[in-house]
């Protein structure tokens, strides 16, 4: 009996994101392309910018590239010790969108990215914004597709998950797993027929906001705590009564988000007490995950040992494998995400859990979080 029950919630693991998937699949959808007469503007591209030198150019120079649509491009420099004011500058000169400012000292209570996400909106003279980090890469097309999204949609404030890159096997197992929990635990359908704040979500990456809906929800102001803006800040939006909306960024923008293994770890650690490692939400996150992984690592067995020793559990086991990785399959090709990453799936959710209790850990015991050089003290 023991065996059965084991089986039925390991498949019942599989088969939540593999159903979530499927209803997912075609709302979450790519902003339409523009016709031939259509234009979108004017935008203001905000980028905020903290030793940014390698990847800044980059940046300005892509949003500079979109087509179909007015922009400036302000870039934040926030107390950079590198050259990326330099670069900044040196695009400026050249090209009158484009504007730097120096972000005033980082109050007390403030996280350094909404201190500077706040101070570039303020600066912004478009009444429509997009914030993009600097490791974001527009495509020509992209800025005007995603402002046509928010102009057309109901909502304040809207999202996009871009095509994330990956150069390395510790970003192969733990970076795909960004479009993995949005579409098999969140459903889409649901979020945009409430504005309850339970289904705030979003990619810090790039967001697109009305100003007046913007200021409506308290800006960055509402959330200057927080090292996690993808989730606080379509929240903030929800509590002042307005809708968030998501869509599929895979072509309209790219972003390689961090660079090897130890990047990815600190990253993803930083704000995870205020999303899965929240004391709340760790446990059923745990079991979710470990049962939705464990047909990866226990179904081979069953072929060369007898660790499930009757056949109906065991076909239980494979059938939740098949799931699983049918899952992680579809996702991987509608993403465009390396083929590596594939077999790695398991252990990319071993590794996020291992991030979460890390960070709780790091949380209790007091330590703070650190980012781009700053310290961030978190309540016990």
């Amino acid at each position: 009996m023991l065996e059965w029950t084991i089986a039925l919630i390991v498949l019942s693991c599989c088969a939540l994101p593999a159903a979530m998937l499927i209803a997912n699949w075609r709302a979450y959808r790519r902003p339409d392309d523009l016709s031939d007469e259509e234009s979108v503007g004017p935008v203001s591209v905000l980028i905020p910018a903290r030793n940014e030198q390698r990847a800044i150019a980059n940046a300005v120079n892509s949003a500079l590239a979109s087509l179909r649509v007015e922009l400036e491009v302000v870039v934040l420099d926030d107390d950079s010790t590198d050259q990326t004011a330099t670069k900044v500058r040196e695009i400026a000169a050249l090209d009158s969108r484009v504007r730097l400012i120096s972000a005033p000292s980082l109050p007390a209570g403030w996280c350094g990215k909404q201190h500077a996400c706040q101070v570039l909106a303020d600066a912004a003279k478009f009444d429509t914004l997009c914030w993009i980090d600097a490791d974001v890469r527009l495509e020509p097309n992209g800025l005007a597709r995603a402002a046509r999204f928010l102009r057309q949609s109901n909502a304040g404030l809207v999202s996009g998950f871009p095509r994330q890159r990956t150069h390395s096997l510790g970003e192969d197992a733990l970076i795909p797993l960004i479009h993995f929990l949005l579409l098999g635990y969140l459903p889409i359908y649901r979020m945009r027929q409430t504005a309850s704040p339970a289904y705030g979500a979003g990619c810090g990456q790039i967001f697109l906001a009305r100003r007046e809906a913007y200021e409506r929800a308290g800006g960055h102001r509402a959330i200057r705590a927080t090292l996690h803006d993808g989730i606080a800040l379509p929240r903030a939006f929800r509590r002042a009564g307005m809708m968030t909306d998501l869509f599929d960024a895979t072509d309209v923008a790219r972003c390689r988000m961090y660079r090897g293994f130890s990047q990815v770890w600190n990253g993803l650690g930083k704000n995870a007490t205020e999303g899965m490692a929240a004391p709340a939400a760790i446990i059923p996150w745990t079991l979710l995950l470990a049962g939705h992984a464990a047909p990866w690592f226990v179904t081979p067995l069953t072929l060369f040992t007898n660790i499930v020793p009757h056949w109906g559990p065991t076909i239980l086991w494979w059938i939740a494998l098949l799931l699983s990785s049918a899952t992680t399959g579809a996702i991987m090709l509608r993403f465009r995400q390396r083929l590596s990453s594939f077999p790695l799936h398991a252990n990319g959710v071993v590794l996020l859990l291992a991030i979460q209790w890390w960070a709780l850990a790091r949380r209790v015991f007091g330590r703070p979080a650190q980012w781009k050089g700053r310290s961030y003290p978190q309540a016990a």
